[in-house]
């Protein structure tokens, strides 16, 4: 299914953003709205310190219906008690009155810096005129989520007559578990709520759970999903290629724009004993800061590719099986460095994507990872982001 060349919404949806105070400047607050209400499905962050949108969030989306989101950048609203929960619930009611829908139809997302106070009373303030400005680019919106990353995500697609547009944030605390930093998919599509449950969850398990910047879980990990009908029926299994399509697309942008980052890796590990196997494996590549730095240094020191492998201690690993390319260059054989030309591999790994392959060579086991390289960038970014 081709992609929009320019990202478009379904029918019924639209976005506004706007800078309400929060941060300096840039966009702070977002709103994604539905004209009716829509099924709907979420899948949220498992840090056992979760932010107030999350609790809260988890409480709504058992309804199985929701027609709006609102998201606020800067002040992630994690670690504020039981004063960040109200704030949490003050969000949803604002967003609801301003939209005139009951607030039970709102779910609230918050992201960036941990243990601060939510500025509600600028939220509220600016909800009304959000409102208002409600069009139909979803770029806008991805503009009021963001909080590192360097521009706004979002892609779209057709699925039959329907219409998915999926939209994200994330740079980095990204290493998710049943859910990824911020994504919120829209279609126009009819699905019940098992088959969008079934959808999101298959689709998110084998993308955004794969994705990792940082080996980091974010507090405030939500991927949510609203379908409100309005273009009719589409066939489950359709929809749920569709939707893995858009998840891969939004899982590469995240990645390629990871903080600091200057390059998209792509792991992909096969011939493991089992899938899990295979995921733990390319999970260890991807996350591996020895191998993300021989990317960033374009150094093709190929035994970091066996240290990472190695160091999967509940893995089943034969060392005379184990095989490698880097962008379809075989670097390694029966666990042993082959030849190869250097200066061409240098190049490779100075390019974007970069491209890990593993075969273990001892079952049918396969996965794929997402990441980027670990550059001066990142910790530039991370050692001042709670006072910058």
């Amino acid at each position: 299914m081709p992609f929009h060349d320019t990202p478009r919404f379904p029918r019924g949806f639209r976005c506004a953003s706007t800078n309400c105070g929060i941060k300096a400047e840039g966009n702070d607050l977002s709103l994604f709205a539905s004209e009716v209400s829509a099924t709907a499905s979420a899948v949220f962050t498992r840090n056992q310190v979760p932010g107030a949108p999350v609790v809260v969030g988890r409480e709504l989306v058992r309804g199985g219906r929701l027609q709006a989101v609102v998201v606020n950048s800067r002040v992630s609203n994690v670690g504020t008690g039981t004063e960040g929960l109200a704030r949490a619930r003050r969000m949803g009611v604002a967003a609801a009155s301003a939209l005139g829908i009951d607030a039970s139809l709102v779910l609230m997302s918050s992201t960036g810096v941990i243990g601060v106070d939510l500025p509600i009373g600028k939220i509220e303030a600016a909800l009304p005129g959000l409102a208002d400005a409600l069009q139909d680019d979803p770029m806008v919106g991805a503009l009021g989520i963001m909080t590192t990353d360097t521009h706004p995500k979002a892609v779209s697609l057709p699925v039959g007559d329907a219409t998915l547009t999926v939209v994200g944030k994330g740079s980095g605390m990204i290493e998710p578990n049943m859910a990824t930093m911020l994504v919120f998919a829209f279609t126009d599509a009819d699905l019940d709520a098992p088959a969008l449950d079934r959808a999101l969850r298959g689709a998110v398990d084998v993308t955004f759970n794969m994705l990792s910047i940082d080996t980091d879980t974010s507090t405030s990990d939500t991927c949510a999903l609203l379908a409100n009908g309005l273009a009719g029926p589409v066939e489950e299994s359709v929809f749920g290629e569709a939707l893995l399509q858009a998840f891969t697309r939004m899982s590469e942008l995240l990645a390629r724009d990871g903080e600091g980052a200057t390059t998209l890796v792509r792991v992909t590990v096969t011939g493991a004993a089992d899938v899990a196997d295979a995921r733990r494996v390319a999970k260890s590549l991807v996350n591996s800061p020895l191998v993300k730095t021989m990317i960033f240094g374009g150094d093709p020191n190929v035994g970091r590719i066996l240290m990472a492998v190695g160091k999967c201690f509940a893995c089943r690993v034969d060392p005379a099986r184990i095989g490698a390319s880097i962008c379809g260059v075989g670097v390694l054989e029966s666990g042993s460095r082959v030849p190869f030309d250097e200066a061409a591999v240098r190049g490779l790994l100075r390019g974007d994507p970069v491209d890990l392959e593993v075969d273990l060579g001892l079952g049918e086991g396969a996965a794929r990872a997402w990441g980027c390289d670990l550059t001066h960038g990142y910790v530039d970014e991370n050692a001042a982001y709670y006072s910058s």
